[in-house]
């Protein structure tokens, strides 16, 4: 037993389980939406079970595919499988379980949504090896989260409407944006090993302004999915609290200083989305 609970504890480290905060609150403002603030309890559970074991064998195959790269950069071979904590079979063990979980909940939701799951998670898979093979890795790895809302959506109705998916691009460029200045800590070890993103094919402060400008687009796709949906003081107000922290996190860190860049990445980016979340609530429930 204290083997399994060691073993379960670096698991969950590994995936970073408390991350999903990135992308489920954009897949709740999607719900709220579609069900003019009043989800059925059930479809919302079985939405919770397929983000978090989405994510959940998402992340471990990264692991699994980026054992031998991880092992070979300063910043990541103290990671589970590097270092040798969990072996390679149990976590693609993991992953599979994860992603059968996934599909069981598509199953649980309707007929659109299993039949989407399997391209959904080559999406998520196939991540983990564009960095081998272009620059924009960054924007599938954006796609992986920015699918979120969308699926959501066709939860619930159990068909797609185009408005929604101007939040999922908007996803999209958001967290492209912040995984182009968290690759850029891996700028040297990416060169050495032949990987692609925008800090190692443009250098870091050319990056820093493509990760303005994807935040810039962001927000303007905001305001368009704003109007569509007629929002309200709240929902606008939510907008323009996303402006002021995306502002505040660009503050925090520069092309000549990372030293911030996780507060940055990671409390930054899940108060935003958390922030988001809260004001369209507010505007949904306000207006129902």
């Amino acid at each position: 037993m204290p083997g399994l609970l060691a073993k379960t504890r670096t698991t969950l480290e590994m995936i970073k389980w408390e991350h999903s905060i990135f992308a489920l609150p954009f897949a709740l403002t999607a719900v709220l939406l579609a069900a003019h603030g009043h989800p059925a309890w059930r479809a919302l559970a079985w939405i919770l079970v397929a983000m978090v074991s989405a994510r959940s064998a998402a992340m471990a195959f990264n692991r699994w595919a980026d054992a031998d790269l991880d092992a070979a950069n300063p910043r990541t071979r103290g990671r589970a499988l590097p270092a040798g904590l969990l072996s390679r079979a149990f976590v693609l063990g993991f992953t599979c379980a994860a992603a059968a979980v996934f599909v069981l909940a598509t199953a649980e939701l309707n007929r659109l949504t299993l039949f989407l799951s399997p391209l959904v998670l080559i999406v998520l898979f196939g991540y983990s090896y564009m960095k081998r093979l272009t620059r924009w890795s960054h924007l599938v790895l954006g796609l992986a989260l920015g699918l979120a809302p969308s699926a959501a959506w066709i939860a619930v109705r159990g068909s797609l409407d185009a408005r929604i998916l101007v939040l999922t691009a908007a996803v999209t460029l958001w967290v492209g944006g912040f995984d182009v200045l968290y690759a850029c800590q891996d700028f040297d070890h990416d060169r050495s090993a032949g990987l692609y993103s925008i800090p190692q094919s443009l250098g870091i402060p050319a990056a820093f302004w493509m990760a303005r400008a994807m935040h810039l687009g962001q927000l303007a796709l905001l305001v368009w999915f704003g109007f569509l949906f007629r929002f309200h003081a709240a929902g606008w107000a939510g907008i323009a609290a996303v402006a002021l922290l995306l502002s505040y996190e660009h503050s925090l860190v520069s092309p000549r200083d990372l030293r911030r860049l996780n507060a940055a990445f990671f409390t930054m980016n899940g108060v935003i989305a958390m922030v988001f979340l809260a004001f369209v609530a507010a505007d949904v429930w306000l207006h129902a």
